[in-house]
């Protein structure tokens, strides 16, 4: 009887990269449903934490160039969603934040992408219940997981 042949390490990201596209697809689908784009989502998400964020802390959240994340918060203020403040503490910096519509928007994408979640233990467990979980989530927690010491989540 052949023995298994040993896995790769490719093989291991090649399976999480698989993982994270049927993920974002799931959740674009249920996005595009409320308006939102998945990069829409995760800068929101970002924002959503109330603290204000610089553009370039939000372009490596949301995995986007700067002039890409640029254009998007452009079209996120036109859309009275998110507004541009000065720094206090390093005027030549811009820090974005929610408005008020933003916040409301946000909590109602936010309920949508949550009952977008595994609905079957077997889904639940095909990875693990914290990893789908902690996916939607990690968005708008990055920065506190980040915190703790010794946690890192992939």
């Amino acid at each position: 009887m052949p023995s298994p042949t040993p896995r790769r390490p490719d093989d291991l990201v090649q399976l999480l990269t698989r993982a994270e596209r049927l993920a974002a697809r799931r959740l674009q689908g249920v996005l595009e449903a409320e308006g939102c784009s998945l990069d829409a989502w995760r800068v929101l998400a970002s924002l959503s934490d109330g603290e204000g964020h610089h553009m370039t802390g939000l372009a490596e959240a949301a995995f986007l160039p700067p002039p890409t994340l640029t254009k998007l918060v452009d079209q996120l203020v036109d859309q009275n969603l998110v507004h541009r403040r000065v720094d206090p503490f390093d005027r030549r910096r811009v820090l974005a934040h929610l408005t008020p519509r933003g916040q409301e928007f946000w909590q109602r994408v936010d309920r949508a992408a949550a009952q977008a979640g595994p609905r079957s233990a077997t889904a639940t467990t095909t990875c693990c219940g914290p990893c789908w979980t902690g996916w939607r989530r990690r968005w708008r927690t990055r920065r506190t997981c980040e915190r703790q010491a010794g946690t890192t989540h992939v």
